[in-house]
């Protein structure tokens, strides 16, 4: 496999970290970013002689900040080969009446916006050197419905659905776009879902064995590693434990 310069968001923990240490035992060139720079600090320090890593503190809702640390990468990262839109996040449970407002304008900022102001930075250079590959994290909720997944399941929708009409605009290039959609998984997700209250998050996972950031990013570093010519348009990946239920059905007299 040639050496790939993968740039990764939300690569301080969870999925993104997992991917940033697969794609670095593999020796490619990794841009790390995340809001958290200590923490790119020390998985860069991690990963020293195995991978090239540069890393960046990045709010990717900053539609500037993203447009400006694109264009001052070092020569050596510029030529990016993959994208990891990996950024993103669930706030609470609440039913729609109840939610904070300010939850809702967090996600969509984050998971939809994020996701575009990235894409829209780097996607040009694919384009212009007919090669590269942009992988979005999504989830099951982009498909299946729960109480509760509100917003966060809309803003999910969009990135699966944005992640085909990408397709639809790069046929006829090299660019390939490929959709994750990861179901239940044990990462800071529900700690950061309930706001650091970490028994509700336990509940979440207990008595299951659910996916790991490692499963998710060995999908990614699959997907990516297929031959040129073959796109993986979108993948669910779902824990043993964790299937579709049935309708919801409310029962009262009459």
């Amino acid at each position: 496999m040639s050496v790939k310069t993968i740039f990764i968001t939300g690569a301080s923990a969870g999925f993104g970290e997992a991917c940033a240490r697969a794609f670095a035992a593999e020796g490619n060139r990794l841009i790390l970013t995340a809001r958290r720079e200590e923490k790119l600090r020390k998985i860069r320090d991690e990963l020293a002689g195995e991978a090239a890593v540069h890393i960046m503190q990045l709010d990717v809702r900053d539609h500037e900040a993203v447009e400006s640390a694109v264009a001052s990468l070092p020569a050596d990262f510029r030529k990016i080969d993959v994208l990891v839109n990996n950024a993103g996040l669930a706030l609470g449970l609440e039913p729609a009446h109840q939610v904070a407002i300010e939850d809702w304008d967090i996600m969509v900022d984050t998971n939809i916006k994020g996701l575009m102001y990235c894409t829209r930075a780097i996607l040009p250079g694919m384009v212009e050197r007919n090669r590269g590959h942009i992988v979005n994290i999504s989830s099951t909720a982009a498909s299946w419905p729960y109480p509760g997944g509100n917003v966060y399941g809309g803003t999910k929708a969009f990135v699966s659905q944005f992640s085909r009409n990408l397709r639809a605009d790069l046929l006829g290039t090299r660019v390939r776009v490929s959709c994750i959609q990861p179901g239940m998984a044990e990462t800071e997700f529900s700690n950061v879902r309930f706001k650091g209250d970490e028994g509700k998050a336990a509940q979440v996972y207990a008595g299951t064995e659910p996916l790991t950031a490692t499963d998710v990013a060995e999908t990614v570093t699959w997907v990516v590693n297929r031959p040129a010519h073959v796109n993986i348009n979108s993948l669910e990946v779902m824990s043993i434990d964790q299937a579709w239920g049935p309708f919801a059905i409310h029962r009262e007299k009459r």
